[in-house]
């Protein structure tokens, strides 16, 4: 039996062919990593190849004296005879599916994915092959997202009806990729717009690397500026500290993929829930598995069994392949039992 061109070692997703590895959860020799987000990628590996677009972000990410090399978009390169090439994935800056090909075959390993347009990164590009290896995140059919500009709208809303009545608009994100893709899209005039200091840091690396951004304000815990008509973005670790517990009038948002299921915003205890994702929902999900024409899906992260189920129902040849990345950073670690539980009874109930 031929051995595979990518398969899963002690390390990471591992092409022996190459000698290297893809986002490994444990130091190798050699580290191609599809995005910046610290569930994709081991400190103090070998060497790091990554997406030029995301050099700033991953400089930040994995330290002054990682040895990093960086590779444009859509470029091919040969290792140990091995061609690679990177191409958008439309997550975050810098993100990147990444393809592979040996002798004839192709693989793709997507990393995380969104189809829908981002002003802050490299809009998703489908890539043919015979291996294509997806996130599962939000592999269940009641994850369907609105359109986000109306999702953005919403919030331009509740940030202007919160600064008519002089309260302060404390919005939850991930502090990498999705703050600053609220911050690229919400409406500046309505008032102000201050962030925690791990947003504003990853807002520095984003304006370094090109992305237009409105001017902030990095809000210092020992200030107290006057926030009744601002914007405060902030990360959700930030959550019942003391840097949060000192606004007075103020009204709490979380923007997330979660907030789709009834009762994640009360358990949040914020006042709003915005639903709004850089992950593929069901939908997108299904359609890039198509368009890629790959004759075998390899599926990770997250709702895994679901969406190996389905395709092997649908006639494609499927497969689980469990990383120890199932929880980390972003939207992908708060997948849990009561989450799951919740999507499973919503479901039956939209289906009675």
């Amino acid at each position: 039996m031929t051995t595979p061109l990518l398969q899963l070692d002690r390390s990471g997703l591992y092409c022996a062919a190459g000698d290297f590895h893809i986002d490994p959860w444990q130091p190798v020799k050699r580290a191609l990593i599809t995005h910046a987000h610290s569930d994709h990628f081991a400190r103090d590996c070998g060497s790091y190849l990554v997406a030029a677009e995301g050099a700033t972000v991953f400089r930040i990410r994995l330290g002054a004296d990682a040895l990093i090399e960086t590779l444009p978009y859509g470029q091919p390169i040969s290792i140990n005879g091995v061609t690679v090439s990177f191409h958008p994935s439309g997550h975050v800056l810098g993100s990147a599916q990444i393809r592979v090909e040996h002798r004839g075959e192709v693989w793709v390993a997507a990393g995380d994915y969104k189809r829908d347009p981002d002003p802050t990164c490299a809009p998703f590009e489908p890539i043919r092959c015979h291996t294509f290896i997806t996130e599962a995140t939000f592999a269940l059919p009641i994850y369907r997202w609105a359109d986000p500009q109306k999702v953005i709208g919403t919030i331009n809303e509740w940030w202007r009806r919160n600064a008519a009545s002089g309260k302060t608009s404390l919005l939850f994100s991930y502090a990498f990729g999705k703050a600053q893709r609220l911050i690229a899209s919400v409406d500046p005039r309505i008032g102000p717009i201050f962030t925690h200091g791990a947003v504003e840091r990853i807002n520095d690396a984003y304006r370094q690397s090109g992305v237009k951004l409105p001017k902030t304000h990095y809000l210092v815990r020992s200030e107290k500026p006057d926030l009744r008509r601002a914007l405060v973005i902030a990360p959700v670790s930030a959550r019942d500290t003391a840097w949060t517990r000192r606004f007075n009038q103020v009204s709490t948002g979380y923007v997330s993929g979660w907030m789709r299921i009834r009762g994640t915003r009360r358990r949040r205890a914020v006042d709003r829930g915005f639903v709004l994702s850089d992950h593929a929902d069901w939908e997108d999900l299904l359609l890039t598995i198509k368009e890629t024409g790959a004759e075998r899906i390899y599926v990770t992260h997250g709702y895994v069994p679901v969406l190996t189920r389905w395709l092997n129902e649908h006639g494609y040849n499927a497969y689980g392949l469990q990383t120890h990345y199932e929880s980390g950073e972003g939207e992908a670690a708060e997948v849990g039992e009561v989450e799951a539980a919740e999507v499973v009874t919503e479901e039956a109930e939209s289906n009675s």
